[in-house]
């Protein structure tokens, strides 16, 4: 999203808390500025922190528009916005811990947070970004105006870089990519290989991904390396090169409870790998059950266990799947779509910012 907006013509500055990566980031030839910032946190002399630096940088850039990425980022530069002239995208990519946990916990912040984004996003100059039709229905289902809520589906794949690959040799091989937490659904994903092993399948399984501490559904480091320890099992650790990985895989696993759209799932798809992951939001806007893979109740290990039997069995149905998922991809999720349906809505934005401050 940064490459279209400096392809719309806008100089691009990053405002992030920086523990490594800052060196990728300006290479690319955009202005990074460090932030104090903890995901996750909900300590207040944090946010206000962080507030008071982004508010820093508004009189400092005085940005045409800014771009909030994530739910805490969207309400803390929110605030810190509020009484400028900059236009708002607030990305809310996948709705995270609060709207998909059912802890007491969970739902006291997400009554909080409802009525913090009915205040913030209902606002001139604001859009509100999703990524797939159930959040933007749940958005409007919680005050959200239809007219700020506008879906663009991801962020875009690279389909240069990543492109089809024969499938590997050996032991039929899954794969899941993603965050270490239990709205993954990684422990029903465990718990579908061992029923796998339990009846015979000789299949193996590829985790890549690290837990989450700043997450309160985080799975602890202690817990995955049992799971390493099981026949069949292998816990990968963070992986850089995704294309690598998907050329060692045979099929792509994400049993998740909720996704805004998810990347991992792209990427496999990108690839020519089948997917089976759980029918909820965001999965079912990337897996056609029946066309390019299978889509299964939500915390059902058997029902997974079998889907993923019936592809690691079939190398026709695999091919056939893998090739639709491909071309899903490139129609609907490139980088190419994705970038213009962005570069689109900043142009908006702005020229509706111009005729405001003309008027003012």
């Amino acid at each position: 999203m940064a490459h279209a907006a400096r392809a719309a013509g806008f100089d691009v500055h990053v405002a992030t808390r920086v523990s490594h990566g800052s060196s990728a980031i300006e290479r690319e030839g955009f202005t990074l500025h460090v932030i104090p910032f903890t995901r996750g946190s909900l300590d207040p002399m944090g946010s206000l922190r962080t507030v008071w630096a982004l508010r820093k940088l508004h009189r400092k850039l005085r940005p045409a528009i800014v771009h909030h990425v994530a739910l805490q980022p969207c309400v803390l530069g929110s605030l810190a916005a509020l009484g400028t002239s900059a236009a708002r995208v607030n990305a809310l990519t996948g709705l995270g811990y609060a709207f998909t946990s059912n802890t007491m916990k969970a739902r006291t912040l997400r009554f909080c947070l409802a009525v913090l984004l009915r205040f913030l996003l209902n606002r001139r100059g604001v859009a509100v970004l999703v990524q797939n039709p159930d959040d933007r229905a749940m958005l409007k289902s919680a005050g959200i105006s239809e007219s700020r809520i506008v879906l663009i589906p991801g962020s875009g794949v690279d389909i240069e870089r990543l492109h089809p690959q024969p499938e590997p040799r050996g032991v039929p091989t899954v794969a899941f990519v993603g965050r270490l937490l239990e709205d993954k659904g990684i422990r029903t994903l465990v718990q579908a290989h061992l029923l796998l092993r339990l009846n015979g399948s000789n299949v193996e399984l590829l985790i890549a991904g690290t837990p989450d501490p700043a997450n309160p559904g985080s799975i602890s480091e202690a817990e995955v390396r049992s799971w390493a320890a099981e026949p069949g099992i292998r816990w990968l650790g963070h992986v850089d090169d995704i294309a690598a990985l998907w050329a060692r895989a045979h099929v792509a696993v994400l049993p998740s409870r909720r996704e805004g759209l998810p990347k991992s799932l792209l990427e496999a798809a990108a690839c020519g790998r089948p997917m089976v992951a759980a029918d909820v939001p965001g999965c079912r806007e990337i897996v056609q059950s029946g066309v390019n893979g299978l889509l299964v109740p939500v915390d059902n290990p058997a029902a997974l266990a079998q889907a993923i039997q019936t592809l690691i069995s079939s190398v026709d149905l695999r091919a056939r799947y893998g090739a639709a998922a491909r071309r899903l991809v490139v129609e609907k999720f490139s980088s190419d779509v994705v970038s213009r349906m962005t570069a689109d809505l900043y142009r908006r934005l702005f020229q509706a910012r111009q005729r405001a401050l003309a008027t003012r």
